[in-house]
């Protein structure tokens, strides 16, 4: 039985610097075949990082990519590394589709490559399409036809990309009529909370469809809204796992696999879903497994809370050095929203670079600007502090503002005053604001809701809680200060603007509210349906109309980390002029 080793590279890319991304291929390739590797693989759209939207549509960015997937193979070649067979992922574009309506313009496909001998030896694009939550690749791809394999040390790989995996029919069946010994899938899939079994499972399921060893190669980091984490996987034909890759780190998996060697008289023609296979031989030769096989290991998962932690790290990071910026603004107001931004910041870009604001007004309590002060005492973050009563005076003296109006008004100044802050002195500034108060609208346009990211956005008021509270555990597991002080996570939650204001006096608490929004909004639940899971009528139709008008003030938030099945922005796309009410 041959020996094959095969090289996954989990890395990072950057939507539309395809020099970077061509240079860390060529690095990665490099130290693979310093360990050894016969075939190696990258992510999906590696050289032009995922997912490019409606770049995808522009010819000359298509025809860009297409240039630098020949350079890379010719330097591949060039540097000694062209006997090595390297997949990766890329944007292309049909030769053979027509323009037709309803169609993408230029036909774009996302595709793969089998670089080899300083050339492009074969290409393939993704077959089946994702058009749900995020995904919108009906709008700027057309499929791929062709069930590639190609012959790598006298094995037959047959090669796959994400979506192709997640649907049932296609490249995995094909893969068995194929007759081959690897199924490799390359993937850009993104993180959302506990995908990580799900994942696991499907692999599996797709070894046993496929009837041969699979290998799953994920990317890792972060793209706007999007989180990638990793988590690579390979399993064997029965589907049991031989490695695995962590979580939200890059990572280069090395292994050998013992394999069935190729057929001499291998399946040709049209399989499954109409699929043509279209099979290339590299290297007859196989290498005979002798000796001790090299293995990879196999990373534990995280557990839920420090997965979303590390999801919603990895996404700040990402966002903000693949923006150019190297430092950040919060205003800091004591509470626990604040406070998990700021221990979320220090932990991406390091304490150095955050800079909390503490600007208090009149109705602003001691012990909350003692919060604040005490967060940057243990974070180590730069702390100031600047009052917004004067300020708030002069608006009042030449407005005579009252109720409501007054109470916004301190929340612009504030958030005024940091895009001041963040114009001066070239920091970016992160809305501190909740799932939960973004779902019903407690929040100030043009106040707390300034900012360029919002790290927190799909994340529940109960889950800002827990969090919280992680953060401290695992601070204290290893032997360090608690990043955020006891009393911001114990104390009631207040916007303070007015005299003794707690969130609960305009909303439910939030325990019932949180479960509440995520029938609604996480799973499209009718409130006649949320209603029959045990929830007061009244409640729910308060809430429900909290949720519908609020949706002009979620399209002008900022974007920030994707960490749920559906989180405001892509996933959920409702209109702001809309009278459709569930409770009529």
């Amino acid at each position: 039985m041959p020996r094959l080793r095969l090289a996954l590279n989990q890395i990072d890319s950057t939507v539309g610097d395809l020099d970077a991304n061509a240079e860390a291929v060529l690095r990665q390739t490099r130290h693979s075949a310093d360990r050894g590797a016969h075939l190696v693989a990258f992510p999906e759209m590696m050289l032009t990082g995922y997912p490019v939207e409606d770049l995808a549509l522009r010819s000359s960015f298509v025809e860009a990519s297409r240039a630098a997937l020949r350079a890379l193979a010719a330097r591949l070649a060039a540097e000694g590394l062209g006997g090595l067979p390297v997949v990766v992922g890329y944007l292309d574009r049909s030769a053979t589709a027509r323009p037709k309506y309803g169609q993408p313009a230029g036909a774009p496909q996302n595709a793969a490559a089998v670089l080899y001998g300083g050339e492009v030896a074969l290409t393939f694009a993704k077959h089946h399409l994702p058009n749900y939550g995020v995904f919108d690749e009906f709008r700027y791809f057309v499929p791929g036809d062709t069930m590639p394999v190609v012959r790598v040390r006298g094995v037959d790989v047959a090669l796959a990309i994400c979506e192709d995996l997640w649907q049932d029919g296609g490249r995995v069946p094909a893969a068995r009529s194929a007759r081959a010994g690897l199924l490799l899938s390359v993937n850009a899939s993104p993180y959302e909370r506990d995908k990580d079994d799900t994942r696991l499972e499907l692999v599996r399921k797709r070894a046993q469809e496929a009837g041969c060893t699979t290998a799953y190669l994920a990317m890792t980091g972060g793209q706007d809204e999007l989180v990638f984490d990793g988590d690579s996987i390979v399993v064997d034909r029965d589907g049991a796992v031989v490695a695995r890759a962590p979580q939200f780190a890059e990572e280069c998996v090395v292994l050998d696999l013992d394999l069935p060697a190729a057929e001499p008289e291998a399946p040709t023609g049209v399989v499954d879903d109409g699929l043509r296979i279209e099979r290339v031989v590299l290297s007859e030769e196989p290498v005979p497994s002798e000796g001790t096989a090299l293995s990879a290991g196999r990373a534990e998962p995280l557990d839920d809370d420090e997965e979303v932690y590390s999801a919603l790290v990895t996404g700040l990071r990402a966002y903000v050095t693949k923006n150019g910026f190297r430092s950040v603004l919060i205003g800091l107001s004591g509470g626990i929203d604040s406070s998990l931004v700021a221990a979320i910041a220090c932990d991406a870009l390091g304490a150095d670079n955050v800079h909390g604001v503490s600007m208090p007004s009149r109705y602003s309590s001691e012990h909350s600007k003692d919060d604040a002060a005490e967060l940057a005492r243990r974070t180590g973050l730069h702390y100031r502090t600047v009052a917004i009563e004067p300020m708030f005076d002069a608006y009042m003296g030449a407005l005579g503002l009252t109720g409501l109006a007054e109470e916004n008004l301190q929340s612009r100044l504030r958030g005024t005053l940091l895009m001041a802050l963040s114009n001066q002195e070239g920091h970016l500034v992160l809305a501190p604001g909740n799932k939960s108060e973004l779902a019903v609208g407690y929040s100030t346009l043009y106040g707390d809701s300034v900012g360029a990211y919002g790290p927190i956005k799909d994340v529940y008021k109960t889950s800002v809680f827990r969090l919280s509270e992680w953060r401290n555990r695992a601070a204290e597991a290893r032997g360090q200060t608690p990043p955020i002080p006891e009393n911001s996570i114990t104390k009631p939650p207040s916007a303070e603007l007015r005299p003794g204001q707690v969130d609960t006096d305009s909303l439910p608490d939030y325990p019932v509210l949180d479960a509440i929004l995520a029938l609604y909004v996480d799973r499209d639940r009718g409130a006649d349906e949320i209603v029959a899971a045990g929830y007061d009528r009244d409640l729910v139709t308060r809430t429900l109309r909290m949720v519908d008008t609020a949706e002009y003030k979620r399209r002008q938030y900022p974007p920030g980390t994707k960490i749920s099945a559906k989180g405001f922005g892509k996933d959920r796309r409702l209109p702001v002029t809309n009278r459709w009410r569930e409770t009529g």
